[in-house]
């Protein structure tokens, strides 16, 4: 009985993934009106579904919204606190007036104690997206975002930039279910990759 009781009070790491923008702000607009803050939302609860049903529920995940709704940048960050979260990803589209295209992740351009922590998981992210999907890979770059850097003194912290919605190939690519089910899926496995290392 012992044995079976400790089994159902396994602690799962808790995860927050928040899609950028929302509401009145659509984020960048791209190519066929495409909206930076539907294809995050999109992203989001694709990852959602597929921890539940490819991971059988492996991780507690939380959004910052689920609809389209404007979240204030510090209240994205609250919840965070407020549920201890163990992971935070911000999720984002790029835009260019140029044909750039590509995924980059940013983390916070501060000295915490969770810095080298945030670039192993851009790292292994970026990785996961770009050598599965075929996207461009754009690095890691430092910059002071406010959802960064006040997460990053609670747990490790990223940005991702999922594409350029600018870019004719990359937002023709965004507009497709199945292919924020791979975004979404490859996201996914970049976090279950960094916290198996870190277990």
């Amino acid at each position: 009985m012992c044995s079976i009781f400790s089994q159902a009070i396994v602690n799962k790491n808790v995860i927050v993934i928040d899609p950028g923008h929302g509401g009145n702000d659509s984020g960048a607009i791209g190519i066929n009106k495409i909206k930076e803050k539907d294809i995050v939302l999109d992203i989001a609860r694709e990852i959602l579904k597929l921890n539940k049903t490819l991971l059988d529920n492996k991780f507690d995940i939380y959004l910052t919204r689920y609809q389209d709704t404007l979240i204030s940048l510090s209240d994205r960050t609250k919840l965070s606190k407020a549920i201890n979260a163990d992971v935070y990803i911000s999720l984002h589209c790029n835009a260019s007036q140029t044909k750039s295209k590509g995924i980059e992740v940013f983390v916070q351009d501060a000295n915490s104690p969770f810095i080298k922590e945030s670039i192993e998981l851009a790292l292994t992210v970026l990785h996961e997206s770009t050598q599965k999907l075929g996207f461009k890979k754009r690095g890691i770059k430092f910059a002071n975002f406010q959802v960064l850097r006040e997460t990053i003194a609670i747990c490790p912290a990223i940005l991702i930039e999922t594409g350029f919605v600018t870019n004719p190939d990359e937002a023709g690519y965004l507009l497709k279910t199945k292919n924020i089910k791979s975004l979404a899926l490859t996201i996914l496995l970049g976090i279950t990759n960094y916290l198996n290392t870190e277990l």
